[in-house]
């Protein structure tokens, strides 16, 4: 897969249900041993994430996580922006940034919340 479609692959994780199959999607985009750290919390392994997903799912049902611009890559790192949905609200938005380990899959991600702070002038 190329980075487009591993980011995709990752994103749909977030809005998969069934651990499962949520597993499955992870498989193929998140490399066995990758970390994910976010304002909420940190996740050391795939099997982590997995369980760190579907605690977002059980704490916040009914909202959906979906990529919010193209993904942008240099070498081995990327980064892109996504949206936190209600329904059609926009709740909340952010950046993710990431590495991508030997295989091509993800093997680390830091997310940050809301958008950029201003520049104190």
């Amino acid at each position: 897969m190329d980075a487009t479609e591993i980011i995709t692959t990752y994103g749909a994780a977030w809005t998969e249900t069934d651990e499962q199959a949520r597993r499955a999607l992870l498989e193929k985009a998140w490399a066995d041993d990758g970390t994910y750290s976010d304002p909420t919390g940190n996740a050391d392994g795939r099997d982590a994430l997995v369980a760190h997903i579907g605690g977002f799912q059980a704490m916040m049902p009914g909202h959906t996580i979906e990529n919010a611009s193209g993904i942008d890559t240099r070498d081995n790192v990327f980064r892109f922006a996504w949206v936190m949905r209600k329904g059609s609200e926009v709740l909340l938005e952010g950046m993710d940034y990431g590495e991508f380990a030997p295989d091509g899959r993800i093997s680390k991600i830091v997310g940050f919340f809301g958008p950029f702070p201003p520049v104190d002038a």
